[in-house]
């Protein structure tokens, strides 16, 4: 191995590593087309508009469908940017994506709730079902377990683990 390499695990531990965080970027990107297609940001919108006046520190922002969908289009295009690193084992990457698979799952199981309740966070918030971006829920559940359990495979072992390992960067 030389100097600077930053595979502290067999390589086809990362690939599989690598390939689950791409396949979460590309359910994500399916379920942003689900919900778009499926007018979320009409049951979002009211939702935050609803919770800001029962808590007026609520820290969520109102969108346009443009603001929307041109910042969650940024975000997929920056994590698909940096899957090289998932590839490559980089380690600051290990915590990036447990909040990745983390987030998308609350994300998938919110959508699934949403649909088996038919409303949302607000009892004055109604959808008929399913609720927008449950069709592609799955795909997201499937993909933030998938990246989980290959983050934990991936694991490194005690004596893998170097006091700086910055040389991936």
């Amino acid at each position: 191995m030389t100097p600077n390499a930053t595979l502290p695990l067999p390589p086809g531990r990362h690939s599989r590593l690598g390939l689950a965080w791409v396949l979460l970027c590309i359910a994500l990107a399916l379920h942003v087309t689900d919900e778009a297609l499926t007018n979320f940001l009409g049951v979002y919108n009211p939702t935050i508009i609803a919770l800001r006046g029962r808590f007026p520190w609520w820290p969520m922002p109102v969108f346009t469908f443009r603001v929307w969908l041109s910042g969650l289009v940024i975000a997929i295009v920056l994590l698909l940017a940096v899957s090289p690193f998932v590839f490559r084992g980089a380690r600051w990457m290990r915590p990036i994506a447990y909040i990745f698979a983390i987030i998308m799952l609350a994300n998938g199981l919110s959508h699934t709730a949403g649909t088996i309740f038919g409303r949302g966070l607000v009892a004055s918030v109604h959808f008929a079902r399913p609720m927008p971006g449950f069709y592609s829920s799955p795909l997201l559940l499937a993909g933030s377990i998938y990246l989980l359990w290959q983050l934990r495979r991936t694991k490194p072992e005690p004596q893998q683990v170097r006091a700086q390992d910055w040389t991936d960067i």
